[in-house]
């Protein structure tokens, strides 16, 4: 393999034929580079959408309540399903393996002011694990905690849109500041920035919902329950999601079956399609990718041919001074290695190169982001050029290795 005479044999070779060799190695270059475009667009893609995941734990269930759409044991269609307090303990005691959970209540959008500062924004009370299963990062302060739920405080945790639009001029730091909502003064605790790409989700105000319930409803009533999945499998997590709604449709006596009774939204499972998705367009990618290289391992096979052909009387005259099969088809295969391990490894760097500019020049989209080629398949492009040479250079390399000396030194 590191024989000198080898390589200076191959050198000679392709200097003598360089338009073919370049003509060879460009169908194998290309089809390196397409492969690499190929499946950096495709990570582009798969990012952007994933990047619509965000403003949420992927392993998070949202369960709100709805109107039965069945009757069941003698009660109407059409009955609102009200959660409470009790609901929320029930749900909490019963599913096992939630590592968070936390209840909503919806209040809509309220008028918040700060001074001479008026906004309208959507009050969200909620209990201290919403902020671990919405993804929310504190940027100042803290999030609520368990004491704002058991002692009623009034505390609030504001998005840096909402502190942007009522701490103006002067008053830039919101923390320990009281705000008015709806005539009940608040005391901002944190200043929230939330993954999610929607703005509105920026303009929201997070409260204890213990408070919320004694000042803004009279009630202990909720509309929401939302936990997190926490290692379970995605069968366990649906076994969490039944079993809850199994437990709320007893509490409240409506059929399981009724899918508008509440409505359940499993994140895990909108990223278990979109996963299955993107595998199959990686799975596409791999084959066009590696049919446009088979074509340019024919184009070498092809052209290696040529190579023994031309060569015959060579290769005649080299067994009859002793070389063995194995050092023809050695040298044969070593070649065609060279050819295809460099176009490609040049293919390669183009493709890479060209993924850079791209991710640099191209403004992030909505649905497309950060196009790259990681290093795992930097790797397997490599692993596959080796095979792929290998392969270009075996046919003809075992058809050079039976060539008889006395027929090969007739040859004209």
């Amino acid at each position: 393999m590191f024989e000198i005479d080898k390589w200076q044999e191959i050198y000679s070779t392709i200097r003598k034929n360089k338009l073919r060799t370049f003509l060879t190695g460009f169908s194998v270059a290309w089809g390196i580079f397409m492969l690499i475009v190929l499946l950096g667009s495709g990570s582009g893609l798969e990012n952007g959408i994933h990047e619509q995941f965000k403003g949420g734990a992927l392993n998070g269930v949202w369960i709100s309540s709805g109107m039965t759409s069945m009757q069941y044991k003698g009660l109407k269609i059409g009955r609102m399903i009200k959660f409470t307090n009790e609901d929320f303990g029930s749900v909490k005691q019963t599913v096992q393996g939630a590592d968070r959970i936390s209840a909503r209540l919806f209040l809509g959008n309220k008028l918040v002011s700060y001074k001479d500062q008026y906004g309208s924004f959507f009050l969200s009370p909620c209990h201290p694990d919403y902020g671990y299963i919405k993804e929310i990062d504190m940027i100042q302060g803290r999030f609520l905690n368990n004491l704002d739920i058991s002692e009623f405080r009034k505390v609030a945790v504001v998005g840096e849109k909402v502190k942007a639009s009522l701490f103006k001029n002067n008053d830039t730091i919101a923390l320990g500041k009281y705000i008015n909502i709806t005539g009940v003064l608040f005391k901002v605790v944190g200043v929230f920035r939330d993954y999610s790409r929607n703005d509105y989700e920026q303009m929201r105000v997070y409260i204890p919902i213990s408070t919320a319930q004694r000042v803004f409803k009279g009630e202990n009533v909720i509309n929401q329950i939302s936990f997190t999945t926490g290692k379970a499998t995605p069968e366990e997590a649906d076994a969490m999601v039944k079993s809850t709604k199994l437990v709320l449709a007893k509490i409240h006596t409506f059929d399981p079956k009724d899918e508008r009774a509440i409505d359940i939204w499993n994140k895990s499972e909108d990223v278990k399609k979109f996963n299955a998705l993107f595998s199959g367009i990686r799975i596409f990618i791999w084959i066009i990718g590696i049919g446009t290289i088979i074509a340019g391992i024919v184009g070498v096979s092809n052209i290696m041919m040529i190579v023994v052909k031309e060569r015959t009387k060579e290769i005649g005259i080299r067994k009859a001074l002793g070389a063995t099969p194995y050092s023809i088809i050695g040298l044969i295969m070593q070649e065609a290695i060279v050819i295809t391990g460099f176009a490609g490894y040049i293919g390669l760097i183009l493709g890479v190169g060209l993924l850079e500019l791209v991710a640099k020049k191209m403004p992030a989209t909505e649905f497309f982001k950060n196009p790259e080629a990681n290093f795992s398949i930097a790797i397997s492009a490599t692993i596959l050029l080796v095979v792929a040479g290998a392969i270009a250079g075996l046919f003809p390399a075992m058809k050079a290795a039976k060539v008889r000396p006395v027929e090969a030194l007739r040859d004209e």
